[in-house]
């Protein structure tokens, strides 16, 4: 397997006047968990749909394990374990006969693993497909994508619908497949999912690439998070300094909430002149992070 998983050069698809995706270039390298981010309607279907060869780009490329993603989709789908957004299944069989469907398409035994599997996610096997909840439908995209042992797996979206449970033996579930070497990149838009799991996230925002940045990075981009609480009033424009963002204050204007990215001894020499009766600096949450690409 080449060192780089996905390759974007320029992906671009447009749907006229509405929102598409528009000139993203990123790589996943090898042997990574990667996110991809952005609220809903951001583009992230767009763009796994486009890798997918589901959809032909307006212009621009992009390569899966070294195959190009429109001309090769056939070859790379024997590689690839794929979860969309949204499940299309064939409602009247059984849960095992889709599975093993799967299988037989893949041309593989996974019995073994598929009852690991299910077991793990508490998927009932014997059940119909019309008869699972939008959470059992997802355990069986999940099972499907995982259980041929991928070189990579792309999901769209792979938590929604489940139980916090669940949630959490999927994201080991995950993990364990990465240590065996499985490239795994998957789009969300929950941020405390994807710093759990991802090395390094691509954000998007309106179909762009806002940037793309490690977790250690996003978590260290110098922001901290400063509560204070004041004996008397905080005058107006007393935290007017360069580097504060998303300021707030209580009604009786003795407390204050802001993030702070700068030389930190200036916002406590603010501080000093305070009568203080409680300060709290803590590091910022991604979610309070992300908020500022979005800005």
């Amino acid at each position: 397997m080449s060192k780089q998983a996905i390759v974007l050069n320029g992906l671009t698809k447009n749907y006229g006047k509405h929102r598409g995706i528009n000139d993203l270039s990123f790589s996943v390298n090898a042997g990574e968990i990667f996110g991809f981010i952005g609220p809903n309607g951001a583009g992230k279907s767009t763009t796994i749909r486009t890798l997918m060869g589901l959809i032909r780009p307006t212009s621009g490329n992009a390569t899966i394990l070294g195959h190009d993603c429109q001309t090769q989709a056939s070859v790379i789908a024997k590689d690839v374990g794929y979860l969309p957004s949204e499940d299309s299944y064939y409602e009247n069989m059984k849960v095992c006969e889709l599975l093993q469907y799967t299988a037989d398409l893949y041309g593989m035994n996974c019995q073994t693993k598929l009852h690991e599997l299910a077991e793990r996610l508490n998927l009932d096997l014997s059940r119909r497909i019309s008869d699972l909840s939008l959470g059992n439908r997802k355990k069986v995209g999940i099972v499907s994508a995982l259980m041929v042992s991928p070189k990579l797996v792309i999901m769209d979206e792979p938590t929604s619908g489940l139980d916090p449970l669940i949630q959490q033996a999927f994201y080991e579930i995950l993990k364990e497949e990465n240590r065996h070497g499985t490239t795994i990149f998957l789009s969300s838009h929950v941020l405390s999912e994807v710093q759990k799991l991802c090395d390094r996230v691509a954000i998007l925002k309106s179909g762009k690439l806002i940037g793309t940045q490690s977790i250690k990075e996003l978590r260290e981009s110098g922001y901290k998070k400063i509560s204070v609480s004041s004996k008397a009033e905080i005058p107006n424009g007393f935290f007017n300094l360069d580097g504060i963002a998303n300021y707030s204050e209580s009604k009786d204007k003795t407390s204050a909430d802001f993030m702070y990215n700068g030389d930190i001894t200036t916002v406590m020499d603010k501080l000093h002149a305070l009568p203080l009766t409680d300060v709290f600096l803590e590091e910022p949450s991604l979610e309070e992070i992300f908020l500022h690409y979005y800005e």
